[in-house]
């Protein structure tokens, strides 16, 4: 079993150069099935979630070749059965995009209800309810939602919940449909504006994306495209607060620095200096930082997918903090392992009150979710004495070399085995 294994203390810094985004990744990916040429797509992290996906799209017959470390290219002509298999759509979360995509190229869809980490409950209702008013019906039989429609026909489609899925979903299985789409109470995170300047890269008609309101012109047809994805804003974050709870002075490159600015405003509260500039930005923590309340909410607010590394950093500032998550259901698993690290933390609900202590200690933690592990190696970066992480597996579903990035800014970090004689977590 591989493990992270981390001597904290060290100060960061250095440069470090932000890979593609996860997040937008995975839409845009299964988004190439709707096409009828071929897409060259850049910037593409090198991830499991992206390794996966491509697999996904091997095996129902695209043609999925690696050009470069951040480029692929997929010829999707080979796909002529819309079915996507249970073993590998269990492992992630966003596979349920293939239900958008296969809907709208073939008007047919046939994939298993999707995996990834466990944050509760996570209803596709809105999702079948978009393809519902589309002109779909479905059924879920033996782990397999089967969607069908004979023709899809553009219409008004309302989000009862703002949800980022069923936003990507709606728009993958409208854009070739017939006439007018128009989805409100959309989602407006970065990877959905992404996901539609892909789209209309391809030839689709998608505007007002970033608002709430975007509307679809249905076309005909999409042609190939050649695409670079946008930086990864969680991966961005996930650095800024490690710098802030270690402390040092790093740039990072390949960013947005609007992207970043729930992220940067809370990390300014706090006591961290943080500078931009056209492409990148600069992270300079040399002091104890301060008490924060933080409360997650869909974009332009404070994104869920930090809120455990804002906790990891907040466990060592001064002064009491409140996190509150109202996004996801049960996003607090994490706390357990940064107790085991010494950390005050208390959950009622939704909430976490977090009291700061002086200084976390070294011990055997787990990555429980992604983001979790992310928090965990904040926290293994600022403690005295030494942390190991298992189930390292989130972690590399959506960090790309996390690992070496660290190292090169300072941290006292490497991968591990079992048989590793310096790997003793009990």
């Amino acid at each position: 079993m591989e493990k992270i294994m981390i001597n904290g203390g060290k100060r960061l810094k250095g440069i470090v150069r932000i890979s593609g985004a996860k997040n937008a990744a995975v839409a845009i990916i299964p988004a190439v099935i709707l096409s009828d040429g071929v897409c060259r797509i850049e910037n593409v992290p090198n991830i499991q979630d992206v390794i996966i996906m491509a697999e996904i799209l091997r095996e129902m017959g695209a043609r999925v070749t690696r050009i470069n470390r951040t480029a692929i290219e997929i010829d999707p002509k080979g796909i002529k059965e819309p079915v996507a298999a249970y073993e590998l759509v269990r492992h992630m979360r966003a596979s349920s995009y293939l239900m958008g995509a296969l809907l709208g190229k073939f008007h047919h869809a046939q994939v298993a209800l999707p995996g990834g980490c466990d944050f509760g409950v996570r209803p596709i209702d809105q999702h079948l309810k978009s393809f519902s008013i589309l002109g779909a019906s479905h059924t879920i039989e033996e782990g397999m939602i089967k969607i069908n429609a004979d023709k899809l026909v553009g219409k008004r489609i309302y989000l009862d919940v703002v949800s980022v899925g069923a936003t990507v979903n709606a728009m993958l299985a409208s854009v070739k449909a017939e006439g007018k789409t128009t989805i409100e109470n959309a989602a407006k995170e970065p990877h959905i504006v992404d996901l539609a300047n892909f789209l209309n890269s391809m030839g689709a008609d998608v505007r007002g994306a970033g608002t709430d309101v975007i509307k679809i012109n249905g076309v005909k047809t999409l042609r190939g495209s050649t695409y670079s994805i946008i930086p990864d804003q969680i991966e961005a974050g996930t650095f800024m607060a490690a710098v802030a709870g270690a402390g040092g002075d790093v740039t990072l490159q390949n960013v947005i620095p609007k992207h970043l600015e729930p992220i940067t405003a809370k990390l300014r509260e706090m006591g961290v200096t943080i500078e931009e500039y056209d492409d990148s930005v600069r992270v300079i923590s040399n002091q104890r930082l301060k008490r924060c309340n933080v409360k997650t909410r869909p974009h332009p607010g404070f994104p869920t997918d930090m809120q455990p590394q804002i906790a990891a950093i907040l466990a060592i500032a001064d002064g009491t903090s409140m996190v509150n998550e109202s996004v996801w259901d049960n996003r607090f698993k994490y706390v357990d392992e940064l107790r085991r690290m010494g950390a005050d933390i208390s959950v009622s609900d939704k909430t976490a009150v977090v009291v700061g202590i002086d200084c976390l200690k070294g011990a055997p933690v787990k990555a429980t979710d992604l983001r979790a592990g992310a928090a965990m190696i904040i926290a293994g970066l600022e403690a005295d004495g030494t942390t190991t992480i298992e189930d390292i597996k989130h972690i590399e579903r959506g960090y790309e070399d996390v690992v070496n990035k660290f190292a090169s800014i300072g941290a006292d970090i490497r991968k591990i085995y079992d048989r590793d004689p310096a790997a003793k977590t009990s």
